[in-house]
């Protein structure tokens, strides 16, 4: 009896073994089927990654980095590997929607952008290291960059290219000027870190233009940025720096929208890469003729509303500012309303060439514009002692085309215009023209150098002309790229 029973036993425990092996291997195919689908999801993001630009060495979608680890520890985890400053992609920051472009100047680097996003210079926010302990990480930046500039006549300002200073008439007029400067050469420094309410940014800038003979350190960027809400000194939000073109010249075109101030703007994010910015930045009525009796007064700040669109084709902003303008005389005294618009934008054409263009106009808009800043003609006061804010429009063109990945060219042109007005001197600026062509070569990611022809022209409000020819070379060593 017991043997039957004992033989009874093993029979079942023979007949289940099949079946839980069964079992397992199905939880197994099912657990195998699941990691699929997981695996294919995760495909899918990288191919959308990629497919906006994104480098396949950077492109780990979020998912598979574990919420609880911080981006100072995974900087720290990737440092040891390599034992110098990891190019690594800071946790949390979305990748830029426009096309990848190179840029000499690279302002699009300093820009303010909705949640701190990388920019289309800098897809990869490489160089940025942790600091132990924290969540924050830091990057040196900036580059050295050596001009040497030949001129064919006067060209008033030697160090950058800038029609309006250019002499018209004058003993000097026709002596031809070279020169050899490294003011462009430029610091920074950048700390970025999570936070609850989004992606915390400080961002200091200097270069070397702080005087026109000699090299004092001056001030281009100062800011913070938390989430959408930006407040400090730089890029005045009027203007559009995706849309500048590349150039060894540092003035680029006079008709282009070019501002440095302080202020605060905020970002509200209308989806599908479509934002709408409302700015107050600080005043300043750039008065004609203005002097201790005839003194320009700032009653309220400037505001600006600032509608964008981003594509991976390329970008579209309009922008406008409004101002009041003021002064206050002897027993006389007046203000006037004054503001304009610009529309500005970035197409791609082809595999990798870029159309970049921009145009503006209004009344008083004189100080928002690259040629005429510091000017002193926003605005004139009449005879008759009412302030007059000046028309004035203008725009530039530039297409950027790509003979290899390591030999670029760039076609620019730009015009701005004021009005004639009897109030302003005979001598004060009309119209302006610039023109350029470039050769750049990049045979490293840090080392640029290239040769450039610059064309201008100043016409006066009295109908005289000057123009210059001028030949420029560079070598640029970039700290971090």
């Amino acid at each position: 009896m017991r043997l039957a029973v004992l033989s009874l036993g093993c029979l079942t425990a023979m007949a289940a073994m099949p079946l839980h092996a069964q079992e397992d291997a199905q939880a197994l195919r099912r657990e195998i089927d699941a990691m699929r689908r997981t695996l294919e999801g995760m495909q899918q993001r990288l191919d959308q990654l990629e497919r906006r630009g994104e480098h396949a060495a950077a492109a780990v979608p979020p998912s598979a980095v574990p919420s609880a680890v911080p981006a100072a520890s995974q900087a720290t985890v990737l440092a040891p590997i390599t034992g110098v400053l990891h190019p690594t992609q800071v946790h949390g920051v979305a990748p830029p929607v426009l096309p990848q472009r190179e840029s000499v100047a690279d302002p699009s680097t300093a820009a303010s952008r909705p949640d701190s996003a990388a920019g289309p210079t800098d897809p990869d926010l490489k160089g940025f290291f942790a600091i132990p302990g924290t969540d924050t990480v830091i990057r040196i930046g900036g580059y050295a960059k050596l001009d040497a500039i030949a001129d064919s006549r006067g060209a008033g300002d030697e160090d950058q290219f800038i029609p309006s200073s250019m002499p018209v008439g004058g003993d000097h007029r026709d002596v031809s000027n070279f020169n050899i400067h490294a003011k462009q050469t430029r610091f920074s420094f950048e700390a970025r870190r999570p936070t609850t309410r989004g992606n915390l940014r400080f961002y200091l800038e200097n270069d070397f233009f702080g005087s026109s003979d000699g090299y004092e350190f001056r001030l281009r960027h100062a800011y913070g940025q938390l989430g959408n809400t930006y407040a400090g000194y730089g890029y005045s939000s009027f203007m559009d720096p995706d849309s500048l073109p590349d150039t060894l010249d540092f003035a680029g075109p006079g008709g282009a929208g070019y501002l440095l101030v302080a202020g605060i703007h905020h970002s509200f994010a209308l989806g599908k890469g479509n934002t709408l910015t409302l700015a107050a930045e600080d005043p300043d009525t750039e008065l004609a003729g203005a002097s201790d009796t005839l003194a320009a007064v700032n009653r309220l700040p400037d505001v600006s509303a600032i509608a964008r669109m981003e594509r991976d084709w390329g970008h579209l902003q309009l922008g406008v500012v409004a101002r009041n303008l003021a002064y206050d005389g002897d027993a006389r005294r007046d203000r006037v309303f004054a503001g304009g618009a610009q529309l500005s934008g970035s197409a791609s054409v082809g595999e990798r060439d870029l159309l970049l263009f921009g145009a503006l106009g209004g009344r008083g808009l004189s100080r928002y514009t690259a040629d005429l800043t510091g000017s002193g003609l926003d605005a004139v006061v009449g005879a008759d002692g009412r302030i007059d804010a000046l028309d004035l429009h203008g725009g530039f063109v530039g297409y950027t085309h790509y003979w290899s990945d390591l030999w670029r060219s760039n076609l620019i042109y730009g015009q701005l215009t004021l009005e004639r007005n009897a109030a302003l001197p005979t001598d004060a600026f009309r119209q302006s023209r610039y023109g350029v062509f470039n050769l750049i070569w990049s045979p490293a990611p840090t080392w640029t150098m290239g040769m450039e022809l610059l064309y201008g022209r100043l016409q006066q409000q009295d109908g005289a002309r000057g123009d210059t020819v001028r030949v420029q070379g560079s070598l640029q060593y970039n700290f971090i790229k």
